[in-house]
C-alpha cells in the first residue's frame, strides 16, 4: 500500500479522486509484482520514520557558527556540479539535486521549509545530521518512487479497470 501510494503513475492516475475522497488502492494478484511493492515500500517507510539512512547524503564543508540567516539554492552549473543549500552567506550543503530541493509534501517544499523554521538558530551537530537525513531520504524516496512504477510496468502495468 505505502508503495503504490507513492508511485507517481498512481497519483497522475487518481488525482482528482485524491483531492475530494479517499485515496483507492488497486489491488494485484501478482504474487512477484506484490513481493517487490511489499520490498520497495518497506524502503520508504524505513527512510520515513529515519530508521534507515539512505546511502548518499550531503556534505557541509565549510565552518563557521551554523546560523541559519539566508536559506537559497545553488542550481548545479558547469563549473560547479553538484547543487546547494546555503544557511547563510558561506555555510551550505553540498550535493542536493535540484529535484531533491524541490521536492514537495503535503504542499510544503520540504529541504526549503525545514532550514526556514529555523531561521535566526545556530544548528546543532545534530541538527545538521538530521538535515543531512532528510536530504538523503528525499533523494532515495525520488529514485523508489521511480522503482514503484517500473515494477508494475515490468509486471504488465496497472491492472485491468484500474482507472
Amino acid at each position: 500500500m505505502y508503495a503504490v501510494f507513492h508511485s507517481p503513475e498512481y497519483r497522475e492516475r487518481y488525482a482528482e479522486y485524491l483531492k475530494t475522497d479517499f485515496p483507492r488502492l488497486p489491488l494485484t494478484g501478482d504474487t512477484a509484482l506484490f513481493r517487490d511493492l511489499c520490498r520497495l515500500g518497506d524502503e520508504l517507510v524505513g527512510l520515513h520514520l529515519m530508521e534507515r539512512t539512505a546511502p548518499r547524503l550531503p556534505d557541509f564543508p565549510q565552518p563557521g557558527d551554523n546560523v541559519v540567516s539566508d536559506v537559497r539554492y545553488a542550481p548545479p552549473t558547469p563549473n560547479d556540479p553538484v547543487g546547494r543549500v546555503y544557511i547563510n552567506a558561506t555555510q551550505y550543503f553540498a550535493g542536493v539535486a535540484p529535484e531533491v530541493w524541490e521536492f514537495h509534501v503535503g504542499g510544503y517544499q520540504v529541504c526549503h521549509k525545514w532550514l526556514k523554521d529555523r531561521k535566526g538558530r545556530t544548528l546543532s551537530y545534530d541538527d545538521l545530521n538530521h538535515y543531512r537525513r532528510v536530504v538523503g531520504a528525499l533523494s532515495e524516496t525520488i529514485r523508489l518512487m521511480s522503482a514503484i512504477d517500473d515494477a508494475i510496468e515490468a509486471h504488465g502495468g496497472w491492472p485491468p479497470g484500474a482507472t
